[in-house]
């Protein structure tokens, strides 16, 4: 009795750590591998998401008008500064179809400080990751797949998040 009395605390344990309390986060049952994710920086310079293969990568889809969006950005900001999260890199991307002056502005009146800012203005990645709603995170691993989206906003700050996405650094 006692023996399976510790089996079961030790099961129910190991359960209790892939349980989150996460809002908005899906961890995906299989990974998701996607070809030529490409956006632009605010030289219009093409940025490929093979160049970043063996890093985790964050992308996270937002437009200006997007008040969740307004409410998370700032928590994304310090996220990019982590130092438990060496490995990651954040991609914000604009598929708000905002011009570089009003998506500057944006970032300047939210202090954001560590983020640069990118853009999908043709919506091709938008397409490709099946957006529903903004803002959208992606969640890639070091080899390039989805392992986990977030859809609507949170707080990048919640320790809970960051010691979870911690495993994946």
């Amino acid at each position: 009795m006692r023996l399976l009395i510790i089996f079961i605390f030790f099961i129910s344990n190991s359960f209790a750590d892939e349980t989150l309390n996460i809002k908005n986060l899906a961890v995906n049952k299989e990974l998701k591998k996607y070809k030529d994710i490409t956006f632009f920086d605010v030289n219009n310079k093409v940025v490929n998401l093979n160049d970043y293969k063996g890093n985790l990568v964050l992308l996270n889809f937002w437009a200006t008008w997007c008040a969740p969006c307004k409410e998370e950005m700032p928590s994304l900001d310090l996220l990019q500064v982590n130092e438990d999260l060496n490995n990651l890199k954040i991609f914000p991307i604009n598929v708000g179809q905002d011009n570089l002056e009003k998506s500057l502005s944006f970032f300047k009146n939210l202090k954001i400080k560590n983020l640069k800012i990118y853009f999908d203005e043709t919506m091709s990645n938008a397409k490709k990751f099946s957006l529903r709603g903004l803002p959208t995170t992606i969640l890639l691993n070091k080899d390039g797949l989805e392992f986990a989206r977030i859809v609507g906003s949170i707080d990048f700050k919640d320790k809970e998040f960051i010691k979870w996405l911690s495993k994946y650094n």
